[in-house]
């Protein structure tokens, strides 16, 4: 099994789980949005499912529980996790483009650009400036 296909799965796993606290505390284009944005990392969850079962391998199960980085009290806090679960999630697709090739590939590049657009609304809704980063995915 892919070592980065496999981080990246686990990365999507607690996405998902962050989305559970952060979609709690936030309300109306805020709500819908979370949701948006869980239903994304489910969907990038159940395909590397997917690949990975294809393969051969086992792919790692969700944890059932995850430790967040903070408390998350209130919409600042949730916009705050949102930006970085999808920083996070974004430097695992990231690490994975050296190590994949054709349609793996292009799987992990369209995870980064999918964690780098979220990760810039989530900052735009916070009122974080600048809302982009120059090299998504890489440590700052």
């Amino acid at each position: 099994m892919s070592e980065a296909l496999a981080a990246a799965l686990a990365a999507e796993h607690a996405a998902i789980y962050a989305y559970g606290p952060i979609g709690v505390h936030l309300d109306g284009d805020g709500a819908a949005q979370a949701r948006s944005a869980e239903a994304a990392h489910r969907s990038r969850r159940d395909s590397l499912i997917l690949l990975l079962n294809g393969k051969g391998s086992t792919p790692p199960p969700a944890a059932p529980a995850y430790a967040l980085p903070f408390p998350v009290t209130d919409e600042a806090s949730a916009l705050r996790l949102a930006v970085e679960v999808e920083e996070r999630t974004g430097a695992v697709w990231r690490a994975a483009l050296p190590t994949t090739e054709g349609a793996q590939r292009t799987s992990a590049l369209n995870g980064l650009t999918d964690t780098a657009v979220r990760a810039t609304r989530w900052r735009r809704a916070a009122g974080v400036t600048p809302a982009t980063v120059p090299f998504p995915g890489r440590p700052a």
